[in-house]
């Protein structure tokens, strides 16, 4: 990388975006290769690079970003090691800290995930968990091995515990002793130089026989070490020798198996620490709501709603553009603060991002290119000690640029040939360009010169663009508008700051009357560009809510549909019920009626067969019964009175007319339907008012009232849901009437139930003198829930 690709790279400001991939790294090493990364200039490496950067954020996305912050450099250690050196308990902490990091990195990819670029990275780390297991074990920290770490060492120690013991009780009776108290400053037992000691007061140094270990700062205390406790205090320095060499025989042998390993715990420290930058250029971004750009190495950019991203999100305003496709060079104009750098900067430093391998702030299907370089010349470089002026500090990068520019370069100039005389300036700023266009570079431009809006709109492959500007409000709006050149909006500002209309004026009659044709012309663009905008707005809008209308009715088609097809799937679902319920009815019924043949044949007891009759029958009605619930209710309005004698009723279950004869005391209703008479429930039957309001008034009898009697008196009485004592006079009243209308026998019905209506009944017909004899009914009369009685 040539210096001025380097300044290039700072003046775009790649350093400060790569300060925030190092911010983003979990280990001090994984920081430093984040701050250490370059641009890539071959394409297939910039997109492994980008591939590995998505496949991190994918899985970051899923399951979180695995740990790395036990990486550390162990090149040294290892290497120091190799040679037979005994490490520090850091050093091999350190060690263990990679081992560690190795093994749970590698945890992170699951067998069964999906396959990425990033597989060959994780099967390459190589964990070794006795080595680490074992460092951890030994050493509890940097200044701490552990008692376990060998047996000869946990027997040592426990011996200097003992020891230790041992003089603290001796100790612990010189200073209880009457004698001594009174010697001592305070009595307590403390350590000088790894030796037990008492402190004593100086003016009786000489009454307590010892070794004088120490003296406090004032000179008025001496720590001694009495003489009873000398042999005591050796013997425990001479375990506390066993315990040094013992534990230097530890990490001497801690240190040979590292170096054993030396090749897979640096291997395992550099993969480490590439999968650290990868995983930090995730997570940039993530917080950069960034995305992968689609690479190319011809030179073509084509960034939509791309954004700066060292400028606030929620502030910046994002640019769309391209380059390199039907146009190789761009002039930008505008006012200044108008956002011309930005968008410079923008194009430049994306670029450099993506050949990082890092993704960029724009939108889905943004293209960047390689190139070999990324020249810039922007900002001003005057100085004073090499006497340079503003032009010259300019004009010294572009010689650079210039001899450096070829056919893989993105060349970048802000403010292009300003700082001299304009009509000069303008001129060396376009052969500049032509000599770039020449060399097959890509350039953009900014500039504010006039001449070069000419240029830019008379020669091919230059395209003009201009940075928005609002005059009423004085303020730029950043967006970038291509294929139009920008106005200066010089006496505009002027005159919405203030300035005197004569000034104004003045200043017009001074300007070439070409200049002012020209700016006409940009007017009359700019303000046709934006009637233009605000239509396509408009018709985007209209467009908008055309497809939102028309998807909401496409919704609505589809809920309709849904809801017919569940409507008719349901339909068809109850019908297959009902005939699949009536078949097996039907098949139990034909079953059932061979089996009563068959039973006729053998035998003659007609109660089982009236039973199985019974049975059969009751099947018949819950059949029919399953298929009313099935069937949707009729929805009718309510009656607007109660239901009297002599009123037409519907039997809701059966869908047939009848005749109210009585009125229950317990609510129920008496009807007759033909020659069946039968009680109901109020809710089991519905009052047809139309039929009664519109019943014709009945003529006078024709016939006799015995006759009448005759032809109304019905065969059968219905007596259930009666009590015993009504039932028995309804019965007697309809026995006289049978009686007197000739019948020969009559059916009663009163129900199986619990037997106590039957029973009463057929009491009651004994002791009628009209009742010749009675029985209960037979088959296909009702069976037991009827009684048959003759007349004699």
């Amino acid at each position: 990388m040539s210096e001025l690709y380097e300044k290039s790279t700072v003046k775009l400001e790649l350093d400060r975006v790569l300060e925030m991939l190092a911010s983003c790294a979990g280990s001090e090493d994984g920081k430093h290769a984040c701050l250490a990364l370059r641009p890539a200039t071959d394409l297939e490496e910039v997109q492994e690079r980008l591939a590995q950067t998505t496949a991190a954020a994918t899985m970051s996305a899923v399951q979180g970003s695995p740990s790395f912050c036990d990486v550390k450099n162990v090149d040294s250690s290892l290497e120091r090691a190799d040679r037979g050196g005994s490490l520090s308990t850091t050093e091999l902490l350190r060690i263990a800290g990679v081992l560690r990091s190795a093994r749970t990195v590698k945890s992170y990819w699951s067998e069964d995930q999906q396959d990425n670029c990033l597989k060959p990275l994780f099967q390459a780390l190589t964990p070794n968990k006795y080595l680490e297991d074992r460092i951890f074990g030994s050493i509890l920290s940097e200044e701490e091995i552990a008692d376990t770490a060998s047996s000869a060492l946990a027997d040592i120690r426990r011996h200097m515990r003992a020891q230790s013991a041992k003089i603290r009780e001796t100790l612990q009776k010189v200073i209880s002793s009457p004698s001594y108290s009174k010697y001592l400053r305070e009595p307590i037992v403390t350590i000088r130089q790894d030796r037990y000691v008492v402190p004593v007061k100086s003016e009786f140094k000489n009454d307590v026989p010892g070794l004088v270990h120490d003296v406090s700062a004032t000179g008025s205390t001496l720590f001694i070490e009495p003489m009873s406790a000398v042999n005591a205090n050796n013997a425990l320095r001479e375990l506390a020798l066993k315990e040094k060499k013992e534990i230097e025989r530890i990490l001497a042998e801690l240190s040979a198996e590292a170096a054993s390993r030396r090749e897979d715990i640096s291997d395992n420290y550099y993969t480490l620490t590439q999968l650290d930058v990868i995983f930090a250029k995730a997570r940039l971004s993530y917080s950069m709501r960034a995305g992968e750009p689609i690479m190319n190495d011809k030179g073509q950019i084509d960034l939509k709603k791309a954004r700066h991203p060292l400028i606030d999100p929620k502030s910046v305003v994002p640019i769309t553009l391209r380059l390199g496709t039907d146009f190789d060079s761009m002039i930008i104009t505008g006012p200044n603060t108008g956002g011309k750098t930005v968008t410079l900067k923008t194009i430049g430093l994306l670029t450099l991002m993506a050949e990082c391998g890092l993704h960029v702030p724009a939108g889905d299907g943004s293209r960047l290119s390689t190139f070999e370089r990324v020249l810039a010349d922007i900002g001003d470089e005057q100085s004073i000690q090499q006497s340079l002026s503003t032009f010259s500090s300019h004009m010294r990068t572009i010689v650079d640029v210039v001899g450096q520019c070829d056919d893989r370069s993105l060349i970048l100039f802000d403010e292009l040939g300003a700082g001299t005389d304009p009509a000069e300036g303008a001129a060396l700023a376009m052969a500049i360009i032509d000599f770039c266009r020449t060399m097959g570079s890509r350039v953009v431009a900014t500039t504010h010169y006039a001449e070069l809006k000419l240029y830019a709109m008379r020669s091919a492959g230059i395209i003009n663009a201009s940075c928005e500007f609002d005059v009423e409000t004085l303020r730029p709006t950043y967006r970038l508008l291509i294929g139009i050149p920008g106005k200066s909006n010089a006496f505009a500002i002027s005159r919405k700051l203030g300035l005197s209309e004569d000034i104004i004026k003045k200043a017009g009659d001074m300007v070439s009357q070409s200049d002012k044709d020209f700016e006409d012309v940009l007017s009359q663009l700019e303000t046709q560009r934006q009637r233009m905008e605000s239509a396509r707005k408009e018709a985007e809008r209209l467009r908008q809510e055309t497809q939102a209308i028309r998807n909401e009715s496409e919704a609505f088609h589809a809920q309709i549909q849904k809801e017919r097809d569940k409507a008719l799937e349901k339909a068809r679902r109850e019908a297959q019920e009902i005939l699949d319920d009536a078949r097996r009815t039907a098949n139990q019924v034909s079953d059932e009626m061979k089996q009563l043949r068959k039973q006729l044949r053998d035998t003659a007891d007609a109660q089982g067969i009236n039973q199985k009759q019974a049975d059969l029958r009751r099947s018949l009605n819950e059949a029919e019964d399953r298929l009313t619930a099935k069937q949707k209710p009729v929805e009718r309005p309510k009656p607007t009175r109660a239901i009297k004698l002599g009123d037409t009723v519907e039997l809701l279950k059966l869908g047939t007319k009848a005749s109210v004869i009585a009125i229950n005391k317990d609510g129920t209703y008496g009807l007759q339907a033909g020659i069946l008479k039968m009680t109901v429930k109020p809710e089991e039957v519905y009052l047809l008012e139309e039929a009664n309001k519109f019943n014709p008034k009945k003529s006078r009898p024709t016939h006799s009232g015995r006759e009448m009697k005759m032809a109304a008196m019905s065969s059968e009485i219905d007596l259930r849901g009666m009590d015993a004592i009504e039932a028995i006079c309804v019965l007697d009243r309809y026995l006289d009437e049978a009686m007197r209308s000739n019948l020969s026998s009559v059916r009663i019905i009163h129900g199986k139930g619990t037997g106590v209506l039957r029973a009463a009944v057929q009491d009651d017909l004994r002791k009628n003198k009209y009742v010749k004899k009675f029985r209960l009914g037979a088959y296909g009369e009702g069976e037991d829930g009827v009684t048959i009685a003759e007349f004699g």
